[in-house]
């Protein structure tokens, strides 16, 4: 399937529902506590979109059954919210993503609940610095490659691992598009970035290695196969003249995931 260049009229479509998400996950930033209710997450993120006049992409999308992914611990990506109470220590991924006017925009954040211990510290500090990481290689005429190897230069050389199975994408009037933008690789390989590609950077970083096994259950949730800490950043953006435009950029901190660290370090 062919990349689309989005015209400037669809990205600021894409802006809209990319914002419309990035406030959601400032607004679940802001109710975390201890002893809450994953799905308590989930009828917050539910009722904000629909308030909105939007759509949580990931309710029922291939049998989903929830709004939001809220991923805890060693759970990579797409934990189902459900009774799952948070404790104190817990690292806590939530996944935001919005449809509004035709166009889909998507978020995640790994948050601390209550004070972390140093594992957890340091997996969510590292993930958090490899999509900064990440993004600083997205410009016109350079390769999808050099996004993926950079991250995993800086992750590897932290200690820690970078999943595999799980990517990046394309995003637009679809959930998930072209280009698949792995987080690992090899510079100089992959698609030119061309202005007016949109696609989202989100690497999921484990303490230990990066396999991942998928729950034989629910068929949904994703855990490290060595039962260690995973984190996770994503922003959805747009790359343009002079570098890239982050479409899920925040007005202001994350609380109990942004300017933190060195509270707790």
């Amino acid at each position: 399937m062919a990349i689309e260049i989005k015209s400037p009229k669809e990205i600021e479509a894409l802006r809209v529902s990319s914002q419309m998400a990035a406030e959601t996950l400032l607004l679940v930033g802001d109710n975390l506590r201890v002893g809450m209710k994953t799905e308590e997450i989930n009828t917050l993120v539910h009722e904000d979109t629909i308030r909105r006049g939007a759509l949580p992409s990931t309710l029922n999308y291939r049998g989903f059954p929830k709004s939001v992914c809220t991923s805890i611990n060693e759970v990579v990506c797409h934990g189902i919210p459900g009774p799952r109470v948070l404790r104190d220590g817990d690292i806590l991924n939530v996944d935001v993503t919005t449809f509004y006017g035709g166009f889909h925009g998507d978020t995640s954040a790994t948050f601390y609940i209550g004070t972390p211990s140093p594992a957890a510290l340091k997996v969510t500090e590292v993930a958090r610095k490899a999509l900064e990481i990440g993004i600083a290689q997205v410009k016109e005429g350079g390769r999808i490659g050099d996004i993926g190897a950079a991250i995993q230069e800086y992750v590897e050389g932290e200690g820690c691992s970078v999943v595999r199975d799980f990517v990046g994408h394309g995003i637009g009037r679809r959930f998930h598009e072209d280009p698949q933008v792995k987080h690992f690789g090899k510079r100089r390989t992959g698609e030119r970035m061309k202005v007016g590609m949109v696609f989202t950077i989100e690497p999921m970083v484990n303490l230990g290695r990066f396999e991942v096994k998928i729950d034989p259950k629910d068929k949904w949730t994703v855990t490290t196969v060595d039962g260690s800490l995973s984190a996770q950043f994503e922003h959805t953006l747009v790359v343009t003249k002079n570098g890239c435009d982050i479409l899920t950029k925040r007005d202001r901190p994350l609380r109990f995931s942004e300017n933190v660290a060195t509270v707790f370090a």
